[in-house]
């Protein structure tokens, strides 16, 4: 197993919802840990590079205009094998799949106001990671 760092976002419903806490709590139980961490507003720019990939897709005005609804919690977690851990601690992503105990099935109100966001590889939590901390922010 290695140790791995991975990219976290508690979105709007969350913050909305002052679920933050709750959330950290579900991620710490399961063994990871919160190495860097902030609330921010994430701008509309920092939403659309964020979600390129997924800018042609119907679904991308209104996920950035979600996104920048409200503040979000940026975080980087870091435990062994911490980008599949933390999808399996998140949940599928429509919380009525999801499994028990997981943060979709506990806080998720729906598909699009899922709580959280993971990195799906370590490529792209290495990118997210980047585009929201600086090495000096991260402390482990």
């Amino acid at each position: 197993m290695a140790l791995q760092r991975t990219f976290s976002i508690l979105k709007p419903d969350a913050t909305a919802r002052n679920l933050t806490g709750a959330v950290n709590a579900v991620i710490e139980k399961a063994g990871l840990r919160i190495v860097a961490q902030k609330r921010i507003h994430m701008t509309t720019h920092q939403a659309q590079t964020f979600y390129a990939v997924h800018k042609e897709r119907p679904f991308f005005g209104e996920l950035v205009e979600f996104m920048t609804s409200g503040p979000v919690v940026v975080q980087v977690l870091e435990g062994e094998n911490a980008i599949t851990h933390y999808r399996d601690v998140m949940g599928a992503t429509n919380p009525a799949n999801a499994a028990e105990g997981t943060i979709r099935k506990l806080f998720a109100k729906s598909v699009g106001e899922n709580t959280a966001h993971g990195s799906d590889s370590a490529e792209n939590a290495a990118i997210e990671i980047a585009q929201f901390f600086s090495g000096n922010e991260i402390v482990g």
